[in-house]
């Protein structure tokens, strides 16, 4: 079984302000699809804090699959994407843009996002938007590649054929 972690990053929401709506509806998603969840936590929106977060977790916790909710806009607040590119070692760009064509088909709003989709080591690091329904859409929209992505990232050699085949 896959093991994931969650990471919903709020300044309100790590201060008990607002509740996490985001992170539980993407546990569902997950476990959902196979994956057992690991970690599921809120963090503010402090860079060096989720870089540290992100390193543990992808390094000491050998996860196959770390998602984050929130702060991936144009806010000053909004690190998540700069605090992922620090960390990671190779983008998936493909992927991020898989969400934001995604989103793009039903707000205008998703060309504000910033989101970054990245490997470190063995680990997928994913950014989502903090909205419930943005989470899950954008969730939703990857799920047809993740397993062949985190095979690929794993090291499997079989060939990259279609869907199909």
């Amino acid at each position: 079984m896959r093991r994931a972690a969650i990471l919903t990053i709020s300044d309100k929401g790590s201060k008990g302000e607002r509740q996490d709506r985001s992170g539980p509806a993407l546990k569902e998603i997950l476990e959902k699809a196979g994956f057992s969840i690991a970690n599921l936590e809120v963090l503010p929106d402090d860079q060096p804090l989720l870089e540290q977060r992100l390193r543990h977790l992808a390094d000491a916790s050998c996860l196959d699959l770390v998602v984050t909710t929130g702060g991936t806009g144009v806010s000053p607040r909004d690190v998540t994407p700069d605090a992922t590119l620090a960390v990671i070692d190779r983008q998936v760009p493909g992927m991020a843009e898989a969400m934001r064509a995604n989103s793009l088909a039903k707000t205008p709003h998703a060309m504000l996002s910033r989101a970054v989709v990245g490997i470190r080591g063995q680990t997928l690091i994913v950014n989502l938007p903090g909205s419930v329904k943005g989470a899950q859409e954008n969730m939703e929209a990857l799920l047809p590649a993740l397993e062949h992505a985190l095979d690929k990232i794993q090291g499997d050699p079989s060939d990259c054929g279609s869907m199909s085949e």
